[in-house]
């Protein structure tokens, strides 16, 4: 198979690539954070920008607009009309840049992309795919805890049949952040992915799929959590469902 280039990166972002090449193009960012990290920044963008214009492409044109467009060159209406569209779209994107207002719902909306990406950067590591092992695990979660600045409980997957490999501390837009990570006797891996979220209001258990990999997330009081794995679907929603049953009591 061909070596990765730039252009594969950006057909990953807009989700061109076919199931082969997609795999190969995770396995490469997993193997090279920087690559990783410029992916999370272009995917995120492409998630803010959706988040902020997609409803401007679903608005009426001001009817102004197309009588007039109507009125010169009949045939070119269509195009006239998209490309108003696009200037209004380009008109806001000042106003997401700046104000605050655009950028809150986009952090929500950013918790299963950011969880799914930290999953495949992470979980097929085999030497570290830990920063602190099961084997000290009140230590992990003390320390966690001490950096979110709130209390964490990593759920027990036992009855599942996934078992704590241990945890590690990245890097969030909002704060810093905790993974911790499972394995089954399958050697399948499942990440959780535990973020702050103050301020905004708790949501219901939602469901995501980013690119081959299953998420399933919620916000919980101050905490936004975010469960990854490239598992089958049922076998996702039965661990997730034992952690928002466990994290929520």
């Amino acid at each position: 198979m061909s070596a990765i280039q730039e252009d594969d990166l950006h057909a990953y972002v807009d989700g061109a690539l076919d199931p082969a090449r997609r795999q190969a193009v995770e396995a490469w960012l997993a193997a090279h954070p920087e690559d990783a990290a410029r992916v999370a920044d272009w995917l995120e963008q492409n998630r803010a920008l959706h988040t902020a214009f997609d409803s401007v492409l679903n608005e009426p044109l001001p009817i102004e607009l197309v009588r007039a467009a109507s009125a010169r060159r009949p045939a070119a209406a269509p195009w006239r009309a998209a490309a108003a569209v696009l200037a209004f779209a380009a008109v806001g994107l000042s106003g997401f840049f700046i104000g605050r207002q655009s950028v809150e719902p986009v952090l929500i909306a950013a918790l299963p992309h950011d969880a799914a990406l930290a999953h495949v950067v992470y979980s097929p590591e085999q030497r570290h795919p830990v920063e602190v092992d099961a084997a000290h695990a009140d230590h992990l979660t003390a320390w966690l805890s001490k950096r979110l600045g709130s209390q964490l409980a990593p759920p027990d997957f036992t009855a599942q049949g996934f078992e704590l490999l241990g945890g590690r501390l990245l890097p969030g837009d909002t704060g810093p952040v905790a993974q911790f990570m499972y394995q089954d006797s399958g050697k399948r891996r499942v990440t959780l992915y535990v973020r702050r979220d103050a301020g905004r209001q708790d949501t219901a258990f939602r469901h995501a799929m980013e690119g081959n990999v299953e998420v399933f997330y919620w916000i919980d009081r101050d905490l936004g959590y975010a469960l990854s794995g490239n598992i089958a679907h049922g076998d996702m929603q039965r661990l997730a469902d034992a952690a928002y049953r466990q994290i929520g009591r």
